[in-house]
């Protein structure tokens, strides 16, 4: 919505105020005008039901106000004698308009605060679970939010299954711009799986201050860029979301607003120079292992190494037997019956299953590959050991130096050849920067300019048109990040879908209150990782668990209090 939208809005909700509450204002000893005057109508509604006045900026906060409105329509009703469980059911779901009735009947009377009886108990219980709810609303939208790491791309710095608070106070809260939501849920209401917000009207991109900039090689949470999916995980084209109810990314952020910045052979540079990443950073590749006598699954697990996948040889496999371990394998190699093939994880297939397998259906062989060549995903640190281990023929980092015209990676315009260990050079846009629009850089720019600054922009007869008017410059109306994650091999990021705005920034994860080892095989498989429980994203050297310092610190404030509560009654 425009700002003159808003202030349509804005005056006829004052309208409809006035209209059903300006014989209430009189009722309560004041003038009828007070009810007109915007904001001031709130401080005097609040003294009319004996509630705080800074539950006037409750009705300014989005979502949060959907909360408030009907805290105080039964608020008002219960000042003007009317406490019933069923009015209040009535107030609720005539969305305020009841009180129109009573702003018109000649029955309705004022009550003081010492002449009001007690509320009922449905009263009590709707403004309790309400306010409970407008608190947790504020603490996950200004303050601090939960999130849960459900991929592997900042893989061993953030793992799967780590539960983090995000600070939104950091980089300065942004205002929800959706204005029409279930709070505390993003884009799906659970278990009904349908959307939880309405698209209008939205408010323009707002944010509160910050102590912080986002800074280089910095983990951040933000709204993706390119989601045009319906729910995560779930592929669906052409849907187009809010701003604030796209699905919600992590990756560090290793290009600035004005960095020039290249990818060379899998390794970043900024400003012409390699970005040496903080001592946390766990960069990981994949390299290819290779060995005469086959790379065994066992010793990879016997160097803790998890990074890789195992290929099972099915012979006379059957649907029955299949059906068993279709939940083990991420798919199928072949589909030929004399020679099946099957990709599982590290884990592999279970003994006991085989077992099962086998002594049903005795027929049936199954059989790991062992490969002579393996992939596997390592840090440089775990690849430098392995070689100095000599437990292989030899380690090699894989390298995509072939360099082919395609779609798939940023800007995904057949001019470019860029890949993912190779790409670039490329400037990151800066609020007010100038540039020069050309046939070289304006597919790099063109989706900043048309989608995420909200302008036409085309190419006619060799020249450029925004906005139907002819030019060669264009300036950027804010920042932008390029945002990728450790596991260069298995991260979603900038170098495929390219710049993250600042109006898609949310927050910075400061804390792993939790985590959990096989988080996506459902919660009855949980290992809790104790070493890994309220730790600091960042940091110096390995991190460190505040947890039993924590349970050390909330046990000793409990005898605490224990002995002061014992010791004043003993002088009492």
């Amino acid at each position: 919505m425009s700002i003159i939208q808003w202030f349509i809005l804005f005056i006829l909700i004052q309208i409809i105020h006035f209209l059903g509450t300006w014989k209430l204002y009189m009722l309560a000893g004041r003038k009828f005008w007070e009810a007109l005057i915007p904001i001031y109508n709130c401080i005097i509604l609040m003294k009319i039901i004996k509630r705080p006045t800074w539950w006037v900026i409750l009705l300014f906060l989005p979502v949060i106000n959907l909360i408030m409105f009907p805290v105080i329509w039964v608020e008002t009703v219960n000042s003007f004698g009317k406490k019933s469980n069923f009015i209040i059911f009535l107030t609720i779901i005539s969305v305020g308009f009841y009180i129109y009735s009573l702003n018109y009947s000649k029955e309705t009377k004022y009550l003081d605060l010492e002449n009001r009886e007690k509320t009922t108990l449905m009263g009590d219980w709707i403004n309790s679970v309400l306010f409970a709810i407008v608190a947790a609303t504020i603490v996950h939208n200004y303050i601090i939010q939960p999130f849960i790491i459900p991929t592997g791309s900042l893989e061993k710095t953030l793992l799967i299954g780590d539960f983090l608070f995000v600070s939104k106070f950091h980089y300065g809260a942004r205002i929800p711009m959706t204005t029409i939501a279930l709070p505390m849920m993003h884009d799906t209401i659970p278990v009904f799986k349908t959307k939880s917000y309405l698209k209008y009207p939205q408010l323009p991109y707002m944010r509160l201050p910050g102590f912080q900039k986002v800074r280089r090689n910095e983990i951040v949470v933000f709204n993706w860029p390119a989601d045009t999916v319906r729910q995560f995980f779930v592929k669906e084209d052409g849907v187009r979301k809010p701003i604030d109810k796209k699905s919600n990314y992590v990756k560090r952020c290793l290009g600035l607003p004005g960095d020039n910045l290249e990818i060379i052979n899998g390794f970043v540079h900024i400003n012409g120079k390699l970005n040496i990443l903080p001592e946390r950073a766990k960069l990981q590749f994949n390299h290819f292992i290779f060995n005469s006598k086959g790379v065994s699954s066992r010793e990879l697990l016997e160097l803790n190494l998890k990074g890789f996948n195992r290929q099972y040889r099915i012979e006379n496999i059957t649907q029955k037997s299949y059906k068993k371990i279709s939940k083990y394998i991420l798919g199928n190699i072949t589909n030929d019956l004399d020679n099946f093939r099957v990709l599982t994880t590290y884990e592999g297939l279970p003994v006991k299953i085989i077992r099962d397998i086998k002594q049903s259906e005795p027929y049936i062989e199954i059989k790991e590959i062992i490969e002579k060549k393996k992939q596997v995903t390592l840090t440089l640190n775990e690849a430098n050991k392995i070689r100095n281990a000599n437990i292989f023929d030899s380690i090699i980092r894989k390298i995509n130096k072939k360099m082919s015209y395609n779609e798939s990676f940023f800007p995904n315009n057949i001019k470019f050849n860029w890949n993912e260990d190779n790409l670039g050079p490329i400037s990151i846009p800066k609020m007010g920067e100038t540039i020069k629009i050309n046939d070289s850089n304006y597919p790099l720019y063109k989706k900043i300019i048309q989608d995420y600054e909200d302008n036409s922009i085309k190419k006619v007869n060799g020249k450029y048109l925004i906005n139907g008017v002819e030019t060669s410059k264009y300036t950027f109306k804010q920042d932008y990040y390029w945002m990728m994650g450790d596991n260069r091999h298995g991260s979603e990021d900038s170098r495929f879908w390219g710049f993250v705005p600042e109006n898609h920034i949310l927050g910075k994860p400061v804390f792993i209150w939790f985590s959990v080892d096989n988080f996506n095989k459902g919660i009855l498989n949980w290992k809790i990782r104790w070493d890994r429980i309220m730790t600091t994203v960042k940091g110096r050297g390995k991190p460190v668990s505040f947890f039993f310092p924590f349970i050390i610190s909330i046990l000793g404030w409990q005898v605490l209090s224990y002995l002061l509560k014992k010791k004043k009654k003993i002088k009492t």
